[in-house]
């Protein structure tokens, strides 16, 4: 998956974060490995502007997104590989992200996690204007994110053990260099 990010915004940002996020979620939804998005973070006029034109109404937003090819997770086994698709572009305004996290009291990495997830279930044509939908969405998002977080902090167990286990080989004297069969006598 080609995931492209531009900070605009003029907000230091998790960038590395957005894009592990965006990469598990669409991952996890099986978009095919050739998709294409873009993810551009935006300052609080940029993000009124855009927010106006597209939605009309008025102030920035948090997260908008706008699908570009009709990609549907899975696909159908008999059909021929589609190449690469551009999935769409998500844009997330990191000021606007800030001040919800506070009063959310979680996070700002959190809330832009969150937002990344579902701007990309945004793409995949998931919506949240009746409860049902909402429910659907929302449980999918939370499921995407309970995930992520349980794979990170797999990783960094697996490190953490990675690192010990290799303090202990040197500690022991086996850091002196490869291991094996040298030239015999």
């Amino acid at each position: 998956m080609s995931i492209e990010l531009f900070n605009e915004s003029g907000v230091e940002a998790p960038n590395d974060q957005i894009i592990e996020v965006a990469r598990f979620a669409m991952g996890a939804m099986d978009v095919h490995p050739a998709a294409e998005l873009s993810i551009q973070l935006v300052d609080l006029d940029t993000m009124s502007d855009l927010h106006m034109q597209w939605m009309d109404l008025p102030g920035p937003t948090d997260v908008m997104s706008f699908p570009m090819d009709e990609l549907t997770p899975g696909g159908r086994p008999d059909a021929s590989d589609p190449g690469p698709a551009m999935l769409g572009d998500i844009v997330l305004c990191p000021e606007f992200a800030a001040d919800q996290a506070r009063k959310q009291r979680h996070s700002f990495e959190h809330e832009l996690a969150v937002l990344t997830v579902h701007g990309v279930l945004h793409l995949l044509g998931f919506d949240h204007a009746e409860p049902a939908e909402k429910a659907e969405m929302f449980g999918l998002q939370n499921q995407i994110l309970t995930d992520w977080y349980d794979a990170r902090e797999d990783r960094l167990r697996e490190q953490r053990q990675a690192a010990k286990d290799s303090r202990l080989m040197r500690d022991l004297g086996f850091d002196s260099g490869p291991v094996g069969d040298g030239p015999g006598p």
